[in-house]
């Protein structure tokens, strides 16, 4: 007589299969960027069915959201470490236009320049973007008011200034990306733009060497 033995199946708790999923979505938000972000993909990535893909998400417009708010906000904390460690305000925003543009986070831009684009069809996503670029705005603009309180900057509009610095640092990952050059021999560059627009001494904006 012949026998035939089948391996036991694991039967995952609820939460621990949703956090695999959103694990394998990350993974390829990060890796290919979220645009690469689909039901199959992310079955694939996970080892599941795509059904029970769309059982714990119902909804791919919210899981991108909530992946590119993870990653963002990740990026975003890892900044704040590297700029809270520098007391001088003018060394502090030369370390953050250094870790910005040191040519290490070209997956983030990657993240950022795709959820730009696909926001405008993705509502949860708009969301998302605009909450991370207002943690940007308020991480820079705090910078600049220390700066200014502590005399080192003298700008009148420290809002304004910071918006700009991020469009300047943005616009020149984005256009790195796509040329496939170095930002990085940017980034004295922008650190002088920096302290002319903060208004502060010549030099006092160093970049880390």
């Amino acid at each position: 007589m012949s026998s035939t033995s089948s391996r036991p199946r694991t039967r995952k708790a609820p939460a621990e299969r949703a956090a695999e999923i959103v694990a394998a979505a990350t993974a390829i938000a990060r890796e290919q960027g979220p645009s690469a972000l689909t039901l199959r993909a992310v079955a694939e990535r996970a080892g599941v069915a795509s059904g029970l893909v769309a059982h714990y998400q119902p909804s791919m417009d919210d899981l991108v959201a909530r992946v590119y708010a993870d990653l963002v906000d990740e990026e975003v904390r890892d900044v704040e470490g590297v700029v809270g460690a520098v007391a001088d305000p003018g060394a502090r925003l030369g370390a953050l236009i250094d870790t910005l543009m040191d040519g290490e986070r070209e997956e983030l831009t990657v993240v950022w320049v795709e959820g730009w684009a696909m926001a405008r069809r993705n509502d949860a996503l708009a969301r998302a973007v605009r909450a991370q670029m207002e943690r940007w705005q308020t991480l820079v603009e705090s910078i600049i008011e220390d700066g200014c309180r502590a005399g080192a900057f003298s700008t009148t509009e420290p809002g304004e200034v910071a918006w700009q610095l991020i469009g300047m640092i943005d616009g020149l990952n984005a256009q790195s990306l796509s040329r496939g050059t170095d930002t990085t021999r940017f980034a004295a560059r922008t650190a002088r733009a920096a302290e002319a627009l903060v208004g502060a001494a010549p030099g006092s904006v160093p970049i880390p060497t």
